[in-house]
């Protein structure tokens, strides 16, 4: 496996728009070790969501590559890429998109399952990773039934629960209350120890200032920030 855990050379996305190319990303570079966490920030529109949707597979570049420990996303079959994303990869979004029909556990179990895992150990290591972002008491609990601070710590836990290498993080407290969002913050920063690398797109200073490093997103360009 490479000893990065996500690379990117020379990305770029273009969309076409009538008889124009709306170009989104340019040349954009990174490299991502074990356990950096690291912010992307930027002006509405300026591609960030794109960035994110590249780096996880869910789209294909115009341009450069993207490389998740060592594997080229976009010159995989799709059977590959899934299972590629389900061993390495976690995402947190800003709606948390759980699943209303099942409870809190069988929400965070979903990876293992897809995985292969049987049902009884999958909801065992489900139930430990809802202890340690403090949800032990709401294991039954279905997503209706939960605070949204409540439903954005199971989506981290399901994030996590198959200790992915990366964890993508779209606006994870863009949606929540100052106190809920404070709460996922501190969340972010006690699982650091899980050696997951991190990228959190957001808008939130204090998620900015938690991370190893700051990158701006500005005219299709990833710098980074003094």
């Amino acid at each position: 496996m490479s000893e990065l855990v996500l690379r990117c050379d020379a990305l770029g996305k273009s969309y076409s728009d009538g008889n124009r190319i709306v170009e989104v990303l340019a040349e954009v570079n990174l490299e991502l070790l074990p356990g950096e966490k690291i912010a992307v920030v930027g002006a509405s529109g300026s591609g960030k969501s794109t960035l994110l949707n590249l780096l996880g597979g869910l789209d294909k570049p115009s341009s450069g590559r993207v490389e998740l420990c060592g594997r080229n996303m976009a010159a995989l079959k799709e059977r590959e890429l899934c299972q590629l994303r389900n061993r390495h990869l976690g995402f947190v979004y800003q709606f948390h998109h759980l699943l209303p029909e099942f409870d809190a556990r069988e929400n965070v179990a979903m990876p293992l399952l897809i995985g292969g895992l049987k049902r009884s150990a999958s909801l065992q290591r489900a139930a430990q990773m809802l202890e340690r972002v403090g949800m032990q008491h709401r294991l039954d609990h279905r997503p209706g039934q939960l605070s949204g601070g409540e439903r954005q710590r199971v989506a981290i836990a399901r994030a996590l629960v198959a200790e992915p290498d990366c964890v993508l993080m779209d606006e994870p407290t863009g949606n929540l209350d100052p106190q809920s969002a404070a709460q996922v913050l501190q969340l972010i920063d006690e699982l650091g120890a899980l050696q997951s690398a991190f990228v959190v797109v957001t808008h939130d200073p204090d998620i900015a200032a938690h991370m190893h490093r700051t990158l701006e997103l500005t005219q299709g360009r990833l710098e980074q920030r003094p």
